[in-house]
């Protein structure tokens, strides 16, 4: 039977993560799902707290004559991981007990039935893809580059998109390089692509442009748009980091 362990890596996400367990489990079914990891990197402005007290909220407004036990719902995990995505989400895909690995950001919420959604298509035969984006904003270009998205187009991939993929296939391509502090979705999507084992979900995920609003929506996409060429002539993973960080952190 196929499972689905969410992995959710963290880095400071009180204002979002609460938010999105809510949804996940109103979105989801328990049949489907095998656990809820989230995998913290550091956090220092309470997103453990706020995690803990949401499950133990749970626990608590189960009625009394309610016989099931927390075993038998939608189990949720935190881990603690040295900071950075590749190694936080290598970290979760570990200790996933579900055969399909689904790495969701906090800040990007999957169409409503995503877990049967994604085990239509393992059934399929498609072993990894995403969802196509959009993002909660109205500015033309975010919007135009959403609409870009539903097309199974390796220019159109990117982590925000989200990304399901069977264990064993993970496992197989080694996981998520870690010594890329950012581009590590790119380098697993590009391993997929070039086995041909990557799908396009036509329902939209809703993602923050939160980086856009921060920056700027024409310097993030210069940006990416340089980091990108910088990885294409052969730049090291160090420093694809020294220039998000000089430029976007």
């Amino acid at each position: 039977m196929n499972k689905i362990s969410i992995i959710i890596p963290i880095l400071n996400e009180a204002e979002n993560i609460k938010n999105l367990l809510n949804y996940l489990l109103e979105n989801s079914s328990k049949k489907n799902i095998s656990e809820i990891i989230i995998v913290d990197g550091g956090s220092t402005d309470g997103s453990i707290e706020i995690i803990k007290s949401f499950m133990s909220g749970r626990a608590q407004s189960r009625p009394t004559n309610d016989l099931t036990t927390p075993l038998e719902e939608t189990k949720i995990t935190i881990l603690n991981s040295k900071k950075g995505r590749a190694k936080q989400m290598n970290l979760g895909a570990k200790h996933a007990t579900g055969n399909i690995l689904y790495f969701l950001h906090a800040d990007s919420f999957p169409p409503k039935n995503f877990n049967q959604l994604i085990i239509d298509e393992v059934k399929k035969g498609n072993y990894a893809g995403c969802f196509r984006m959009q993002f909660n904003c109205n500015h033309w270009w975010l919007k135009l580059a959403s609409w870009f998205t539903q097309f199974n187009w390796r220019a159109c991939r990117g982590g925000d998109q989200s990304q399901f993929i069977t264990k064993f296939l993970f496992q197989e391509i080694g996981g998520f390089d870690e010594n890329y502090t950012i581009y590590e979705d790119n380098i697993l999507i590009d391993a997929l692509y070039k086995r041909k084992q990557f799908v396009v979900i036509n329902k939209k995920l809703k993602t923050s442009a939160r980086l856009y609003y921060k920056h700027g929506v024409f310097k993030v996409q210069y940006h990416f748009y340089i980091i990108y060429l910088k990885k294409w002539f052969g730049a090291s993973a160090q420093e694809l980091h020294i220039y998000y960080l000089k430029h976007l952190s």
